[in-house]
């Protein structure tokens, strides 16, 4: 059983992200940002995040930095999924260490696809 961590301010954006990456084989675990994120990432093991860039208390940038400086998420792929759209927060994305970046709103195929092939086909 694979568990994502999807967090978004927005409960609709979590319902819909939820809905898409839901399977048989995952569970979904869900954060309203990136403080409840880290908290519920310490007592759970994740397999992938998909982080919302703008959020309240700690952004996306900031929740995906957090991630790779600590020992037992570092490795943990992140996607992150965002309305901004110019290529400099893709960039700042990749150098907070976001293995793949998407807009919003997203394309479900495209995330259905990504989120399979992080995961390793499940």
């Amino acid at each position: 059983m694979k568990t994502v961590m999807i967090v978004d301010d927005a409960s609709t954006v979590r319902m819909f992200h939820k809905m898409l990456v839901s399977s048989d084989d995952r569970v979904v675990e869900e954060a309203e940002n990136g403080v409840e994120a880290l908290e519920k990432a310490i007592g759970t093991p994740i397999d992938l995040f998909l982080v919302d860039v703008n959020m309240p208390k700690m952004d996306g940038y900031r929740l995906c930095k957090e991630i790779r400086q600590n020992e037992l998420l570092r490795a943990v792929p992140i996607i992150m999924i965002s309305t901004e759209s110019a290529t400099q927060d893709a960039q700042r994305a990749y150098q907070c260490g976001a293995n793949f970046y998407m807009t919003k709103p997203v394309d479900a195929d495209a995330l259905k696809s990504v989120v399979s092939a992080v995961l390793g086909g499940s």
